[in-house]
């Protein structure tokens, strides 16, 4: 599913605009990167829960020299499944 695939089921389902729909799937996504990059956790329950890791610097290879590089440290974005997701796609 594609973010205008998104739009159009918010669309139809919650019998907004085009452009309401738009907005306000840009609004939702907008606070979830914000409160991410503020370093709090997203939570939806009956989902899953998005968190904030960091991860250390570390050696690795450059795959087409094979030359050593050093990997920077960095932040990177995990989701952890929630329990009743889990149940309804195994329905």
């Amino acid at each position: 599913m594609t973010r205008p695939d998104l739009v159009s089921n918010i669309r139809e389902q919650c019998n907004l605009s085009r452009k309401k729909s738009e907005e306000s799937l840009e609004s939702i996504l907008g606070i979830i990167k914000e409160t991410l990059r503020s370093g709090e956790d997203v939570v939806l329950r009956k989902f899953g829960a998005f968190r904030v890791l960091n991860k250390a610097a570390r050696g690795g290879r450059n795959p087409k020299t094979g030359e050593p590089a050093i990997i920077t440290a960095r932040r990177v974005v995990s989701f952890k499944k929630g329990k009743y997701l889990i149940e309804e796609i195994n329905k």
